[in-house]
């Protein structure tokens, strides 16, 4: 019985994913994985770009150093699917074997995993398939059992390779953990997180009020935007929506899960499940604050005036925290009815297929809405010839757009691949257009180079050494701009430029030393966890003095 749970989650993963398991890229939207990603500056956050992929792009750094990044690519996203249902299934407080099945698939099929996916946001789905470990985790550390910080540690480092999954596993291990173990699991949170939080700290950055009411929780159906939030769905970008989440029953089937939730979870007696539940409910009203009244206003104040407050946009990424009591709610429920019916199988069997039934279009990589492809050998070779080639200076890609549709991917919306297959700094304009409105950028030295080439002046006063141009993708280029230029390689799909001049030197980013200090202190944590579960001194037990009453 040990392997049921495991069983079922790789075959959820595996619905979804075997067609994607062969060679190849699946590159869509904000989903870009290279075939060996640099170290660049705006790796560990020392760049001009606000630190949103900090420390993950260093992260793919190191393992595209070891594995092909494509592989690279399927572990990641075969482990973020089965990894999550699995730990939902073991945090069920019931002995039998079909209830956590039901919670493991409740959590492993749901509308957050599907839209998330196919906007590309891996280390969301990364985040969310640890958040069931960190709270075991910090079940544990409640009850003060031997090595349980680290394991909390542990569970929590995948998940914090983004500010986004940092804020989520730390609210989940704060929130399991007690308040007993604030004076450890705090400071620990801090240090996991700051690879990111240092530079955001230091850049300062204010993000534009715009982006909040195009970035806001909606309505998938005919249903209001909290309803969808409490399915765990409602992205703002309509475009990554499964179809079967506009049909027009599912607020009622909603409805109805919502009252099995609230029965199961009023049958547990387990106090955690009341601090899960709080937290879950905290992540609904974050999700579907901008849609309340006055709350688009509060919003558009804080991004305006709080650096980091940006992290508020696209709020609906907090229903993460909602889904594992959904899950575990929801087998309970399923327990309490099975005490009523005499054919538990049939019950089991229904309340399990359930999310399969109602999100059919989440199975078979969205039929086929995601596709594996492979980089035009252009990429390698203007790579290579920017590694070997002695001029310093940064990049700046043309079209000035963040995303790309190339007839090679056929023409998928995704971010631009320069900044994470070339070997230098790649300028890209951060200026991101919903419904056919623009939303500026955060990125200050990307607004000044936008200028530059738009008034075709010096770029080489930007520290601009190169100019990449991609070709058959949407966005208008100044051909004036490029007379000015050296052509130095040109492909089809591809064409690489050197800009003539005496290059000044790049706008500094933040102040190196306490970033990497930052990086240095939570790889320390991490190191130190890891050894404490392997040396003897990972026999140390915490105390928790109100074990028994926190039980």
């Amino acid at each position: 019985m040990r392997f049921v749970l495991p069983a079922v989650s790789a075959l959820l993963a595996l619905l979804v994913l075997t067609p994607l398991l062969g060679r190849g890229f699946v590159l869509n939207y904000d989903m870009v994985f290279a075939p060996a990603q640099p170290l660049v500056p705006d790796s560990l956050g020392l760049g001009s770009a606000v630190p949103r992929s900090v420390p993950a792009d260093a992260v793919m750094s190191l393992f595209t150093a070891i594995l092909p990044g494509d592989i690279v690519q399927k572990i990641i996203l075969f482990l973020a699917l089965m990894m999550g249902p699995w730990g939902a299934g073991r945090l069920v407080p019931a002995n039998a074997m079909p209830i956590r099945v039901v919670a493991a698939v409740w959590y492993g099929w749901s509308a957050y995993l599907a839209e998330r996916l196919f906007m590309g946001h891996w280390p969301y789905l990364v985040a969310y398939a640890c958040l069931p470990w960190i709270a075991s985790a910090g079940l544990a550390v409640r009850r003060a059992e031997p090595k349980a910080l680290p394991k909390l540690i542990l569970a929590c480092a995948p998940a914090v390779i983004t500010p986004t999954g940092g804020i989520l596993a730390a609210g989940m291990a704060l929130v399991c953990a007690g308040r007993q173990a604030l004076v450890v699991t705090a400071p620990a949170m801090v240090a996991l997180n700051a690879p990111w939080w240092v530079p955001s700290i230091l850049q300062s950055t204010l993000s534009s009020p715009d982006g909040i009411s195009a970035f806001t929780a909606r309505a998938e159906n005919w249903a209001t935007p909290v309803l969808s939030v409490l399915s765990t769905g409602g992205i703002w970008n309509a475009e990554v929506v499964p179809g079967s989440r506009e049909m027009p029953l599912l607020p009622v089937f909603t409805l109805f899960a919502l009252l099995v939730v609230f029965i199961g979870l009023q049958s547990a007696t387990e106090k955690w499940l009341r601090g899960l539940l709080l937290l879950g409910a905290a992540g609904v009203v974050i999700a579907v604050f901008g849609t309340l009244p006055g709350g688009d206003v509060a919003l558009r104040w804080a991004v305006e005036h709080i650096p980091g407050a940006g992290l508020l946009r696209d709020s609906q990424k907090y229903a993460a925290w909602w889904a594992l009591p959904m899950a575990i709610g929801f087998a309970l429920g399923v327990q309490v009815a099975s005490k009523y019916l005499t054919n538990r199988i049939a019950l089991i069997t229904v309340a399990s297929l359930l999310p399969l039934v109602t999100m059919p279009d989440f199975a078979w990589a969205g039929f086929n809405r995601l596709a594996t492809t492979a980089y035009p050998s252009d990429w390698t070779a203007v790579a290579d010839l920017l590694r070997r080639d002695r001029q310093t200076g940064d990049v700046v890609a043309l079209p000035l757009s963040a995303f790309r549709r190339f007839p090679w991917n056929d023409n998928r919306t995704q971010l631009d691949p320069a900044p994470r297959i070339l070997p230098r700094t790649v300028i890209t304009d951060d200026t991101v257009v919903v419904g056919g409105r623009p939303i500026a950028g955060e990125d200050a030295r990307a607004q000044q180079v936008r200028r530059t080439v738009e008034e075709n002046e010096n770029l080489a006063a930007m520290g601009i050494g190169w100019v990449l141009v991609e070709h058959q993708t949407p966005g208008r280029i100044d051909q004036a701009v490029l007379q000015r230029l050296q052509p130095v390689w040109q492909g089809e799909w591809l064409t690489l430029y050197r800009v003539p001049g005496m290059l000044a030197r790049a706008p500094a980013g933040p102040p190196r030393l306490p970033v990497l200090a930052g990086d240095l202190l939570a790889l320390t944590v991490v190191t130190g966890a890891l050894l404490w579960l392997v040396l003897p001194a990972g026999r140390f037990r915490l105390r928790n003095r109100t074990r028994t009453a926190e039980e």
